[in-house]
């Protein structure tokens, strides 16, 4: 583990390959698990305004959820997007070739809206906890999921750290993942894996 300012990363972080393929994967993160993606408070406001923009593109069944029971579930700092029946994120899309995408970033790409979605599916395969002040950030691989991505990155010798820096200057700063970029180097050449 290390630190950068007060976010403490697994060594992953540093070391991982990975390079998201949408084609292979069929964007399996926005479809699979037993929760919605996790949201913060502040995202509410526009997350909402973002749901009446593009609400009338998605599927009749992420409608009747989000009318039945709201966009998002949880109370207090467990707060997530709503899911059909248990997986399916409501702002899915699904491309010609099957593959499940945002629609939320797909506007943000078009320039419809000015927001890209939510941080903690825009830092996926990364999670945050939060606690005492600190952030905790772990890598979360999940072999049927992220194993194309890892595959791909291999391929390529894009890491992790590289292939999120949008992500990571949107969370930090771009102060900050200059810092980041230095403590994975550094770990890298510790571990023999540059």
């Amino acid at each position: 583990m290390f630190c950068v300012e007060k976010v403490y990363l697994s060594d992953d972080v540093a070391l991982a390959k990975f390079s998201c393929n949408i084609t292979l994967c069929k964007g399996a993160c926005c479809v699979q698990g037993d929760a919605g993606a996790p949201v913060h408070e502040s995202e509410i406001p526009v997350l909402n305004k973002a749901w009446r923009a593009l609400k009338d593109e998605l599927r009749p069944r992420a409608r009747e959820v989000v009318e039945q029971h709201g966009l998002i579930a949880g109370t207090g700092d467990d707060l997530e997007l709503a899911c059909t029946d248990g997986a399916e994120c409501v702002f899915v899309k699904y491309r010609g070739d099957g593959a499940a995408i945002c629609a939320i970033h797909e506007a943000w790409f078009q320039g419809r809206i000015s927001w890209p979605k939510p941080i903690s599916c825009h830092l996926y395969p990364l999670r945050i906890i939060e606690a005492g002040g600190y952030d905790y950030i772990n890598f979360e691989y999940i072999p049927d999921m992220c194993s194309t991505a890892c595959d791909t990155a291999k391929k390529t010798g894009t890491y992790l750290a590289e292939y999120l820096k949008g992500p990571l200057v949107r969370k930090y700063g771009s102060e900050w993942y200059q810092q980041f970029l230095e403590e994975c180097k550094k770990i890298r050449e510790q571990t023999g894996k540059i």
